[in-house]
């Protein structure tokens, strides 16, 4: 008799966060790539997922539960899971049907997956809608869940620590988006967004504001008159203010260029054509543009944390953030080479494919 995992697919359907929509899409076609002889996998879906089957090649079937999004997410932290539970279960997000089931003698599992700490420790960055769910959801998995997958062991330790979860913590880290790439029609983009030739590039996605002021502190040992700071990912309305951050550090407006949230293919673009990727902050969460940035193989320059530590490695340069500007002058000069060489290396070691083994190797321990 065969093995069905079922993936909750809520992020294909109604995507609330399109980093997470990524990992989703490229987690379930890797998971379905690599299943094991005699498995296979399937999608539990809310309702609106009429795409969903014919989007993943190899995907056995599409499990509807006749909720919109909204409607699971609200009932799914009160234990309502309807007809949903039971078999082998595996989430990328806290959204999954987290009740009582049966593992000894059903082989029943939930596994779900935390990639931030923002809920306790990020106000900025999570609304507080958000920070309410998760917090509800991660005291769901605590009693419920089989294993909890996180993406570094940073974040593994403040689980363990705070969260009660013991043995059942699994540290399995995520990768770029497959679609990351830069495309035939990069000069295009470049242009359509008004790019300079030579840059420094601030990505601040879901980045507080003292992070952003530093990241750019450090990016200003980049400017020159030929280099300026191009900002990615900035809030809607948030220009003005960073421009004032630019300032404060010493770069001139004519050399400070913002832009709000790109899709991957523009944000490729962009990173790719940079001279240097700066990071600034200590956030117990998994840094997608870091990520992304190695995959590219741009020198990177970030705060020396214990997640940049754990995922950048000797793939970069990492410092106290009073050290990021003379690391980003260097990055820009004699060891622009060298660091291009030590990124893309880094890069290779995460993969959807690597991610989906684990994924597998952990139901079967279970």
């Amino acid at each position: 008799m065969g093995v069905t995992l079922r993936f909750v697919a809520d992020q294909l359907v109604a995507p609330t966060d399109n980093d997470l929509a990524h990992a989703s899409g490229d987690l379930l076609q890797a998971l379905i790539a690599s299943a094991p002889r005699g498995c296979d996998v399937a999608a539990i879906a809310p309702s609106g997922d009429e795409h969903l089957a014919s989007s993943f090649s190899g995907l056995r079937e599409v499990q509807p539960i006749g909720l919109a999004r909204r409607e699971l997410a609200a009932s799914w932290p009160l234990g309502i899971a309807g007809t949903v539970g039971g078999g082998l279960i595996h989430s990328a997000s806290l959204m999954a049907p987290l009740v009582r089931h049966d593992r000894a003698n059903r082989g029943d599992q939930t596994v779900v997956t935390l990639w931030d700490y923002d809920a306790w420790e990020s106000k900025s960055s999570i609304s507080k809608t958000q920070r309410l769910w998760t917090r509800a959801m991660l005291k769901r998995a605590a009693k419920h869940a089989d294993a909890i997958v996180v993406p570094t062991f940073a974040l593994a330790a403040k689980l363990h620590d705070l969260h009660g979860f013991g043995e059942r913590i699994r540290v399995i880290a995520g990768a770029a988006p497959s679609h990351f790439v830069v495309t035939s029609d990069n000069a295009a983009r470049l242009r359509d967004l008004n790019i300079p030739a030579s840059f420094v590039v601030v990505p601040v996605d879901r980045v507080p504001e003292e992070d952003i002021a530093d990241a750019l502190a450090g990016a200003a040992g980049g400017v020159t008159a030929e280099r300026d700071v191009v900002v990615v990912g900035a809030a809607e309305g948030a220009e003005p203010r960073i421009a004032e951050l630019a300032a404060a550090v010493g770069i001139p407006e004519r050399h400070i260029h913002v832009r709000g949230v790109l899709d991957a293919p523009d944000r490729a673009a962009v990173m790719a054509k940079a001279d240097v990727a700066v990071f600034a902050g200590s956030r117990v969460a998994w840094p997608w543009r870091i990520i992304e940035a190695l995959r590219l193989g741009i020198p990177v320059v970030a705060t020396d944390s214990a997640v940049h530590r754990e995922v950048i490695g000797d793939g970069g340069m990492l410092g106290a953030n009073a050290d990021l500007k003379d690391a980003v002058a260097h990055a820009v000069g004699a060891e622009g080479e060298r660091l291009r060489v030590l990124s893309n290396d880094r890069g290779r070691a995460y993969s959807w494919q690597s991610a989906a083994e684990q994924v597998w190797q952990l139901h079967a321990e279970l």
